[in-house]
């Protein structure tokens, strides 16, 4: 029996139904048009990962006709970052690439102080650090990208007052499903929120600004959109993403899963090995075979669907790893061996870039 989906932003959980949700937030899906535009862009644009976007088409508009646009997409530092992570980040940079475009990416250490038991303000403000050194790692231009933590870069107080004002308590309420035990930061955080996604209008004047993030996410744009006009800024839009699985196959890559299920961008080449040996979700036939007679099914075998999403870039090498799963051809096995040597071989380069980040903090840190 299958598990209703739950999507809100601080749970997501069960089987998740993309369309309905469409339909629910009253978003659009993402046209063959705009796909047009994305041809070159990040597998995660291309191939469906990205299903879903509020007014992205007024930003490409904006573009065309030689108006500033802009990219904003945060971090909620509770952890240190997995592959999952990276969603958000590779579309960013990818539309910086394209489109030539500012990205800021605010780190908001304080939203998790309030939200997760038993994280103190200093270890908040030490899982940020060290996720902003794996954002820069990621390559984006450093004269058209500015990163902050909320913690440091204290001038966003300012404007999340600005934003506070318009946002009563009952909306607030209403839309994150505030509970009386909550404490009061949680209350407060969506005047932040809104604060980071209108931040490159506060700092840079009115323009268009896309907000790549999961569905999830999706009621902090709803209400940053409420008040956009409160400021005479343009109503900010964005690009929805599907979640990642997890290597077990659960509907979310989550750093409070099990250790095993997730792959870190420190892991080493033995973890990585081990962690998709032992622990990715197979759509692999039960013996040898039944494999080879029938096949595997790639749309539930999660070491397929990481290659999809963001480990295979050529279109065509996927499609004929996936013609031979599919054929019996290529064994669950060898799929696994495919991923492993990919990952390992971005990690690689990630984990030297990371190291050379330490020496570029100036290049992209925002100061008060």
């Amino acid at each position: 029996m299958k598990k209703e989906g739950v999507v809100n932003p601080w749970e997501v959980s069960g089987d998740i139904d993309y369309n309905k949700l469409i339909k629910e937030f009253g978003t659009s899906a993402i046209s063959d048009d705009i796909r047009k535009r994305l041809e070159k862009a990040h597998p995660l644009l291309r191939r469906g990962i990205y299903f879903s976007h509020r007014d992205f088409d007024k930003w490409l508009t904006a573009f065309d006709n030689k108006k500033k646009v802009s990219v904003l997409t945060g971090r909620g530092p509770s952890e240190k970052m997995h592959i999952g992570h990276l969603v958000p980040y590779l579309v960013a940079k990818s539309l910086q690439e394209q489109f030539n475009c500012d990205v800021c990416i605010p780190v908001s250490d304080d939203e998790k102080f309030y939200v997760k038991a038993g994280l103190s303000m200093e270890k908040a403000k030490e899982y940020a650090e060290d996720n902003i050194l794996d954002l820069i790692a990621l390559g984006f231009k450093p004269e058209k990208t500015k990163i902050f933590q909320d913690f440091v870069y204290t001038d966003i107080y300012k404007y999340a007052a600005m934003c506070a004002k318009e946002i009563t308590y009952s909306e607030a309420k209403g839309i994150f499903g505030l509970k009386p035990e909550n404490n009061i930061g949680w209350s407060f955080y969506p005047a932040m929120q809104a604060a980071h996604i209108l931040f490159p209008q506060f700092k840079n004047g009115k323009h268009m600004t896309v907000v790549p993030v999961g569905i999830d996410q999706d009621p902090f744009i709803r209400l940053t959109r409420d008040i956009a006009e409160s400021f005479n800024f343009d109503k900010p839009s964005a690009l929805h993403a599907k979640f990642i699985p997890s290597l077990s196959g659960n509907s979310k890559m989550s750093s409070s899963d099990s250790t095993n299920d997730v792959i870190y961008l420190t892991d080493s080449p033995e973890e990585v090995k081990k962690k998709i040996n032992k622990y990715a979700f197979s759509g692999g036939k039960d013996t040898l075979e039944e494999h080879r007679k029938l096949g595997g099914n790639p749309n539930i075998d999660v070491s397929f669907q990481y290659l999809r999403i963001m480990f295979e870039p050529d279109d065509k090498k996927l499609a004929q790893i996936e013609k031979d799963y599919k054929s019996g051809k290529l064994l669950s096995g060898e799929l696994k061996s495919i991923l492993i040597e990919k990952i390992n071989a971005f990690l690689k380069e990630h984990q030297k870039a990371r190291e050379k980040a330490k020496k570029e903090l100036e290049k992209f840190i925002l100061k008060s």
